[in-house]
C-alpha cells in the first residue's frame, strides 16, 4: 500500500470473488480507486486485516445494496442484486379446436421493463414448445388444434429487446366439441361441468381465499406442502375478475392478486401459477435511529425473500425462508434518515417469483416502540374493517365479513370486537369506518 488512507474515507471499488467457503472465507482480486489500490486481500469473518494506515474488522455476513456503515470506514455496495420480473398467471379455457390464454400482467423490478410475450405449445407436458411471439398483451387464443387431444402451454416474458426473462408455470387444456362461448358476467343457466380451477402456491398454515366479482366464493387451509388447488362450479359462461390472496396464522394478509378470467360454458378452465406474496410485519413500529428493526412474515418454503426499504437510498436485502416458510431479517437502521418508511418484500423459488406484498409503515426517531398485535385496527393494522389490505372498507370487505356470518373457523383479525363471533356488531364497526 503505496498511499495512506483517511481512516474515515469511503471505499469504492468493485470485489472478483474467487470462492466461498462454507460462508466463511471470502477471497477478493483487487480493490481500485483513484487513491489507492488493495492487491489480493483475504477477509476471513472475525479476524483482523490490516495496514499502516487502516484496520478493517470482521466482514460483511450477508449481501447487501446500499449503505453499511463502521465506526472507522462507510462503504457503498455495487450490483449485489439484479433486476428481475415478476411471473404472470396463467389461465386456460378449452374449446371447440381452441383454446384461449390469459394471463396476469408480470411486474418489472429493479430497472427491468417488460416489452412483449410469447407463447409455447405442446402435446408434450414439459415440451419441447412451439413458441408464437405476442405482443405487449395478456391473452391469446390458440386455434387449429384437435379435439380431445391435451396441449400444453407455458408464457414467456421478453423485455424490450427480445430476451426472455420469467417464464410461467405451465398449463393445460384440452378441446373439445361441445361447449361455447357466453356473455360479460354469464348469461344462461350455471352448468356442473363449468368449472374454474385455481391453484398455486401459499404457505403452511395459511387460509386462501378466492373471490368472484368482489364476492367471496371460496377459502381453502393451506397443508404442509404449501400447494393449494380451489374448484369453483355451478358457473355461467361468460368474463369474470377473479381475485385471491392469502392470510397467514398470524392474521397478517398477503397482496390480493386480481385475474381476470373468461369462461367457457360446459368448460373446465385452468388458472395455475399463482405464486401469492409474502405477508410481511415488523417488530416495532418506530425504531430509534441505530437500533435493529426486525422484518418478519411467511412465504413459500424454501424460497428467496427479498426486503426493499424505502429510503432516500433505498435499500435491499435477502434472506431465506424456512421448511415452514417462516423469514425473519434484522438490520440496523443508520442509513436510514430521520422520518417515515416503509418495507415490502416479495419470494422466488425454482425461477418463479411472487407479487409484492403489502408495505409496512415504520418511523426512525429517537425512541423505540414496539408494534403491538392486539386488535387495534384491523387485519392490515391499519383501518378497522380494512380485510383485504387495500386501504379501504367497501363492499370487497363487507363481502368477506358475510361470507364468516355465524360461522366458525373464521380468521381471528375478522372479529372487530374480539367476542368470538362474527355479528351484527362487527358489521357496525365496519360501517364507522367506511370509505366506500
Amino acid at each position: 500500500m503505496n498511499k495512506k488512507l483517511p481512516r474515515q474515507g469511503i471505499l469504492l471499488g468493485a470485489a472478483v470473488l474467487l470462492s466461498v467457503l462454507g460462508g466463511s472465507v471470502v477471497l477478493a482480486e483487487e480493490f481500485t480507486s483513484t487513491d489507492y489500490r488493495l492487491l489480493d486481500p483475504v477477509i476471513s469473518p472475525g479476524s483482523l486485516a490490516t495496514s499502516s494506515s487502516f484496520q478493517l474488522w470482521g466482514s460483511l455476513g450477508e449481501l447487501g445494496i446500499g449503505t453499511s456503515s463502521a465506526a472507522s470506514f462507510e462503504q457503498i455496495a455495487g450490483f449485489l442484486t439484479f433486476p428481475f420480473v415478476s411471473s404472470p398467471v396463467v389461465s386456460a379455457t378449452p374449446g371447440n379446436a381452441q383454446v384461449a390464454l390469459s394471463w396476469t400482467a408480470s411486474q418489472g423490478y429493479l430497472g427491468w421493463t417488460v416489452g412483449s410475450y410469447r407463447v409455447g405449445q405442446s402435446t408434450t407436458s414439459g415440451g419441447p414448445y412451439t413458441y408464437t411471439s405476442l405482443g405487449n398483451v395478456t391473452s391469446s387464443t390458440q386455434t387449429g388444434l384437435t379435439n380431445s387431444t391435451p396441449y400444453y402451454f407455458v408464457i414467456v416474458v421478453n423485455d424490450a429487446l427480445g430476451n426472455a426473462i420469467a417464464t410461467s408455470t405451465q398449463v393445460t387444456g384440452t378441446p373439445s366439441g361441445g361447449g361455447g362461448g357466453g356473455g360479460g358476467g354469464g348469461g344462461g343457466g350455471t352448468s356442473s361441468q363449468t368449472k374454474a380451477i385455481f391453484s398455486g402456491r401459499s404457505y403452511p398454515g395459511s387460509t386462501v381465499t378466492v373471490l368472484k366479482d368482489g364476492r367471496v366464493i371460496a377459502t381453502t387451509p393451506v397443508r404442509d406442502t404449501a400447494a393449494f388447488s380451489v374448484t369453483v362450479s355451478g358457473l355461467k359462461g361468460g368474463t369474470y375478475l377473479f381475485s385471491v390472496y392469502a392470510e397467514d396464522d398470524l392474521g397478517n394478509q398477503s397482496t390480493v392478486i386480481p385475474i381476470p378470467v373468461a369462461i367457457t360454458e360446459g368448460a373446465t378452465t385452468d388458472i395455475s401459477g399463482i405464486f401469492l406474496a409474502p405477508t410481511i410485519d415488523t417488530d416495532k413500529k418506530e425504531v430509534k435511529k441505530g437500533n435493529p428493526i426486525r422484518v418478519f412474515g411467511r412465504s413459500v418454503p424454501d424460497s428467496t425473500i427479498m426486503i426493499t426499504v424505502n429510503s432516500e437510498n433505498e435499500l435491499y436485502f435477502q434472506t431465506p425462508s424456512d421448511s415452514s416458510g417462516v423469514y425473519s431479517y434484522s438490520f440496523l437502521t443508520n442509513p436510514l434518515e430521520y422520518g417515515d418508511h416503509s418495507t415490502k418484500s416479495n419470494a422466488s423459488r425454482a425461477g418463479e417469483i411472487s407479487r409484492t406484498s403489502k408495505a409496512v409503515e415504520f418511523i426512525v426517531s429517537d425512541r423505540d416502540v414496539l408494534r403491538t398485535v392486539s386488535q387495534p385496527a384491523g387485519a392490515c393494522g391499519t383501518r378497522r374493517g380494512d380485510l383485504n389490505c387495500d386501504g379501504k372498507v367497501n363492499l370487497v370487505d363487507f363481502s368477506i365479513e358475510a361470507y364468516w356470518y355465524r360461522r366458525t373457523g373464521f380468521p381471528p383479525s375478522y372479529d372487530l370486537n374480539a367476542d368470538s363471533q362474527i355479528n351484527i356488531i362487527d358489521f357496525s364497526i365496519m360501517a364507522a369506518n367506511w370509505t366506500g
